[in-house]
């Protein structure tokens, strides 16, 4: 259990205290992130990028015994119909075979130098396959499956996944309400050794926590026994665009995963925030879905706790299942 180290704020301050408030309540942690791609692009060492920039945050989590995943984000981690907003801006895109090439270099001196327990080569690929262009979505398929032949080949027990967004995969977003599966993922992308699991049922229509199925993560897995983990999602508690919600109705989802949990035999949970996310100053544009994650935080931005954070002690609190 535990979380990425994503700060409420953009200061240094905040970090660190965030950071020592989560870390006595974790035994993992979790590293989300996006190819630095504009400087990739112009020419900088991802050895150096990953060696001084990365290796020190993998040290303290070593130096606490955690185990640490990575998770690779290979398009716009806000529009899935949209690549990486770097790649956007220096008008490229991963369908160019030596953008494709410059991916396949991070990840191999990823995995080389830091040396996670799991690997996540790309980041909700069904919900990109419904959302983004073909010729997108194919890319991500290439290039996923190209490192992992590379990373494979000088790591082989290396654990690798992709993250499945489990509301896209019950048919859940935009309304629906129909079964869809993740059949393709599995086809697409045969490295998988793990599963790992992206799901935020209150933007699928689910009203309270209680309504959340029982096998809402077991059966992505149907037919496939490979270890399960989430390794993003969570509940806000604040009502935000349509969707009606609280504090007391964010603990009961904390409690209520627990049984999701249990059901998969999952071997991981992680939240990418801690914290809930201050917007202030950021001069988001109207269209901007960031909003509605800003309070899936356990505590605010200032770090007072909220009910979730005791839901998730309690949790955290209990016996290590192997």
């Amino acid at each position: 259990m535990g979380f990425n180290d994503q700060a409420p704020r953009g200061d240094s301050a905040s970090y660190v205290n965030a950071l020592n408030m989560w870390l006595p309540r974790a035994d993992g942690a979790i590293m989300h992130i996006a190819p630095p791609w504009a400087r990739l692009l112009a020419g900088a060492s991802a050895e150096s990028i990953v060696v001084n920039e990365m290796a020190w945050k993998v040290g303290l989590y070593r130096s606490r015994s955690f185990k640490v995943w990575i998770t690779m984000d290979v398009t716009d981690g806000l529009n899935r119909a949209a690549e990486a907003p770097e790649l956007v801006a220096a008008g490229r895109s991963i369908t160019e075979p030596a953008v494709q090439l410059l991916y396949r270099r991070w990840v191999v001196v990823v995995d080389s130098v830091l040396r996670p327990d799991y690997l996540g080569l790309a980041a909700e690929t069904n919900l990109i396959r419904l959302a983004a262009p073909a010729n997108v979505y194919s890319a991500v398929v290439t290039m996923t499956n190209a490192a992992a032949t590379d990373i494979h080949a000088i790591d082989p027990s290396r654990p690798l996944y992709v993250s499945l967004q489990v509301d896209a995969a019950w048919g859940r977003l935009g309304g629906g309400t129909t079964y869809i599966g993740v059949d393709q993922d599995f086809a697409d992308f045969p490295f998988m050794t793990a599963i790992g699991l992206s799901s935020y049922p209150y933007l699928a229509g689910f009203a309270d926590p209680a309504d959340v199925p029982d096998d809402y993560y077991s059966r992505l897995a149907a037919g496939h026994n490979l270890p399960m983990m989430v390794v993003e999602g969570g509940w806000c508690s604040a009502s935000v665009s349509g969707v009606t919600s609280d504090p007391a109705k964010q603990a009961r989802y904390i409690t209520r995963q627990q049984t999701l949990l249990q059901n998969a035999h999952a071997i991981g949970v992680f939240q990418l925030e801690f914290a809930d996310i201050d917007t202030t100053g950021l001069n988001l544009p109207p269209t901007s879905i960031l909003p509605l994650f800003t309070t899936i935080g356990l505590v605010d931005s200032n770090l007072q706790p909220k009910p979730a954070l005791a839901a998730y002690d309690s949790a955290f609190a209990l016996p290590l299942q192997q």
